[in-house]
């Protein structure tokens, strides 16, 4: 009864193509989430996802070689490639890795805002500035990326027709930031973000 089964229609043409999808979507899953910790420069986790990531690809390509006359086996092959690639991208965005630099540009006074956010413990720098249609003021304020909206929904409470600016930081030394402590798997993992560099 078992072999029949492995050699029936609905083992060759669900169960399989259903294995390499999983397959696929565990290890792009790891890879992007991979990818993403090396350009954190999160040193040794990368490795360690790598090492299972590797052997689970090995896995879905030596089923899919396994069955080359299969087309279903190749639809899953890349249906898992492109659900693994969104999944990894929507769990580092959960993760929230990292430091972002806000660069804020406003015609009008940001001492309101700047004395909101240096209350909520934001580092906060503001220097006079020449825009195309007159004085300005820049404002800029490095946060942890997970504070991200809050701090963009703080601009826009304060300054809607503000315009201001996102960009990734590589790694700081020194800085103001809220103090929060994380819980559970992503807490541990928040850990592993960057530290600032004592002078």
């Amino acid at each position: 009864m078992t072999e029949a089964f492995f050699s029936s229609g609905l083992f060759t043409f669900v169960v399989v193509p259903l294995l390499i999808f999983l397959a696929r979507i565990c290890d792009m899953s790891m890879d992007t989430v991979r990818v993403i910790f090396m350009s954190k420069g999160i040193k040794y986790l990368p490795s360690i996802i790598g090492f299972f990531e590797v052997i689970i690809w090995l896995v879905a390509i030596g089923q899919v070689m396994n069955n080359l006359t299969n087309v279903v086996c190749y639809i899953a092959y890349g249906a898992g490639f492109a659900t693994g690639t969104f999944i990894g991208m929507a769990i580092e965005e959960k993760l929230s890795l990292g430091l972002t630099s806000v660069r804020i540009i406003t015609k009008e006074d940001p001492s309101a805002l700047m004395q909101y956010l240096r209350a909520h413990d934001y580092g906060v720098t503001v220097v006079n500035g020449e825009g195309g249609t007159g004085p300005v003021k820049m404002v800029f304020t490095i946060i942890k990326r997970k504070d991200l909206h809050h701090v963009v929904a703080v601009i826009k409470q304060f300054h809607p027709k503000a315009f201001y600016s996102i960009e990734e930081v590589k790694s700081v030394a020194e800085g103001v930031f809220p103090e929060r402590r994380a819980t559970g798997v992503f807490g541990w993992i928040s850990s592993l973000r960057f530290r600032r560099i004592s002078k």
